[in-house]
């Protein structure tokens, strides 16, 4: 009778782990009009969209909404000169992209923990994830993925 109380303790205890690793993620544009990527439920479920994450590996990250478009997205601060880089890069190249400044958007911050950030910038190109930057491997990221 104990070893199956026990079981069903272990059952419950690991039924509630499974629940927390799959969590939602929501695509919606805030009273500032940028995109933001919550697990936070926003308050109007107006042009809220669920977003689907699927795990490659311990670097890169496929990221679909709905409609399956993929997204630049770039984790920065505003002291980094390689920052600083990446976005005159995209704004030559006119590349549209969603920039989160860790140290200004608490939002952002959250999302960077998430993502494990060590430093910045962390870019997002669709299913793929780059520390730091470089043209070149931008290039071949962001050409892959359009």
């Amino acid at each position: 009778m104990l070893i199956r109380i026990i079981c069903v303790l272990i059952l419950a205890i690991s039924g509630l782990f499974v629940s927390l690793a799959h969590a939602e993620i929501y695509r919606y544009v805030d009273e500032n009009g940028r995109i933001v990527y919550s697990s936070e439920k926003p308050p109007s479920s107006e042009s809220v969209i669920r977003v689907t994450i699927r795990e490659n590996s311990v670097s890169s990250m496929e990221s679909y909404d709905e409609a399956g478009s993929k997204d630049v997205v770039m984790y920065s601060a505003s002291w980094c000169g390689v920052c600083k880089e990446a976005k005159a890069y995209f704004e030559d190249q006119g590349i549209d992209y969603n920039e989160y400044d860790i140290d200004k958007d608490p939002q952002g911050r959250r999302e960077y923990t998430q993502l494990g950030g060590r430093g910045v910038p962390i870019i997002l190109v669709g299913g793929q994830r780059m520390d730091g930057f470089s043209k070149a491997r931008f290039q071949r990221l962001y050409s892959a993925e359009n």
